[in-house]
């Protein structure tokens, strides 16, 4: 499957490539970046290895995914952004996670709007959501920077998540 790319001012959003690896790991082997990813821990390098991997297949699987976010000013990769939904998912998320180094910048609110333009028109989805855990103010701003309102609280794999969502018209 050929993924898409999409830009913005600022950004490239493109398929992940081997060479992302190493900045992959160093940004999700940080323990305050990923302190309110997933579990909660920082990856090490086999499983950020892994977890990029996934994040390709799940192109293959469902037709749609992250990409990769590359700063279009020096080709540095910078982040990740895109949906996900795996098996048993409640819904169609919109996720991002930016390099710590470039936080505060409006690099994930622009990599996520640009990500929302395509929901409906590429992959035909007008609800989309993002999981946030509470307390992750920063991404409860980017959520409603794109638009997204609070719909509920869910348990998710054990955590407490807030569900954010918007939906689509064309």
């Amino acid at each position: 499957m050929q993924i898409p790319h999409l830009q913005t001012n600022r950004l490239l959003l493109r398929e992940f490539r081997e060479s992302d690896h190493d900045a992959y790991a160093r940004i999700h082997g940080d323990p305050e970046t990923m302190r309110y990813i997933g579990t909660g821990e920082p990856l090490d390098r086999k499983t950020a290895w892994r977890s990029l991997a996934f994040f390709l297949g799940h192109w293959q699987l469902r037709g749609f995914g992250m990409w990769a976010v590359e700063d279009k000013a020096t080709g540095e990769f910078i982040g990740r952004v895109g949906y996900y939904q795996p098996d048993g998912w409640p819904g169609f998320e919109l996720g991002w996670t930016i390099d710590r180094r470039h936080w505060g910048r409006g690099f994930a609110t622009e990599a996520a709007k640009a990500a929302l333009k395509v929901a409906l028109p590429a992959f035909g989805r007008r609800h989309v959501i993002s999981l946030i855990q509470p307390g992750n103010a920063a991404s409860i701003r980017v959520a409603e920077k794109i638009g997204e309102t609070f719909e509920r609280e869910i348990d998710l794999d054990g955590k407490r998540v807030l569900v954010y969502g918007i939906e689509l018209s064309e």
